[in-house]
Formats: structure tokens, sequence, C-alpha cells
């Protein structure tokens, strides 16, 4: 179908994919548990644009680029990793909010939609799992406009899933609400991750 080979296991691959979690999943989650399902969606298309980015890097071979500069893919390790735990810190210090106190701030999905772009930004590693990837299911006389179906396909089915999750994800925030401790848990975790996934990157790079 559409030139891909293998369709229900290209379809079916790019689902798991979306199963692991990963810096995305925990930025689309923190959005919607501070400001709701807009944040949450907001933090979504971030996320959405940021694998676009490496996708459609992918396809113009910036990872031939890499492979050929390792010291620009080096860089963009230290980058990526740097980033995710200077987030993790944040959380981790985030002061504990008193039971009294009012409610956290609005904020502006677009505030959102700028950090879980620049967190699905911080792993160039993205890249080179989409040029591994994509190969696995074009046929041998596919179109040019193969690769385009299969973006396609990872943008659509990634929005489905994580939508989804910014819906079931506000419905446990709201019945949370009135625990302060669990909020101040789910914050501490989400940043304990972030920092676990910095320090990996970083161990990686060696």
């Amino acid at each position: 179908m559409f030139d891909i080979q293998n369709y229900a296991s290209f379809v079916g691959a790019i689902l798991v994919f979306q199963l692991i979690p990963g810096p995305g999943t925990l930025a689309i989650l923190n959005a919607t548990a501070r400001n709701g399902v807009a944040a949450g969606l907001g933090a979504v298309m971030g996320t959405l644009l940021g694998d676009m980015v490496y996708m459609v890097a992918a396809v113009l071979g910036l990872a031939a680029l890499m492979h050929a500069e390792p010291a620009l893919f080096l860089g963009l390790q230290w980058f990526g990793a740097a980033y995710l735990a200077w987030m993790g810190l944040q959380l981790l210090r985030k002061p504990i909010p008193d039971v009294s106190a009012a409610p956290e701030s609005r904020k502006s999905s677009w505030v959102y939609f700028r950090q879980a772009f620049a967190v699905s930004l911080t792993n160039p590693k993205v890249v080179l799992f989409f040029v591994a990837f994509f190969p696995l299911f074009l046929r041998a006389d596919a179109s040019s406009l193969t690769l385009g179906v299969m973006m396609a396909h990872v943008t659509l089915l990634s929005f489905l899933y994580q939508a989804a999750l910014v819906l079931v994800g506000n419905a446990v925030a709201r019945k949370l609400s009135r625990l302060p401790w669990v909020r101040q848990l789910a914050t501490r975790a989400a940043g304990a991750a972030l920092l676990a996934f910095g320090v990996k990157l970083a161990f990686d790079n060696r």
C-alpha cells in the first residue's frame, strides 16, 4: 500500500515507537498537568514539529553530513544532554507550593509549544533512527513520493496517540488537582527523568 513494503508492520512499528516514553512524552504530560488541554496540545504540536524537522533532515541527507563531520554530531549530542539536564534541574529545584497557595498562573500554549519543540530537538540521534527506519519499508520500485507518504503516516499516528495522551492526562490531573503533593511528586519525577535522559545521552557521547 502506498508503495510501502510490509505496510501493517510499518504502522505497527510507528505505534510501538510512540509507546516508548521519552522527553517529548514528559513535556506533553507536564504541560497538560500544569495548564490543561490547550497547553498539552501546544506541546504536542511542538513535539511533532521537532520530529518533522528530523524526518526532513533525514530525507535531505543530514545524517550523511553527520557521519562525514563527527564533531558536528558530537556537538549536537552534548548540547542536547546539557539542555535536558538543565530542564530536569529546574523542575527538581522548583519550590514546593503550599497547600493553600493559589493555582499556578495560566500560560499560553505557545510557551509549551516552544518548550516541547526545544526538547524534541535535543536528541539528534532521532535523525539516524529515521534514516535506518524508512528504508526497511521501502519497495524497490517505490516512487519519489513514498518517503513523503511515510512521513505523513508518522506525523498523523503520532498526533493521534499524543492527543489521546493529553486527554487522558488532563482527566487524571483534574481529579488530582486537590492533592498538591501528587502534583509535586509528578514534577519531581519529571525532573529526575529529564535529568536521567540528559546524563544517559552524555554517557553515550563518550
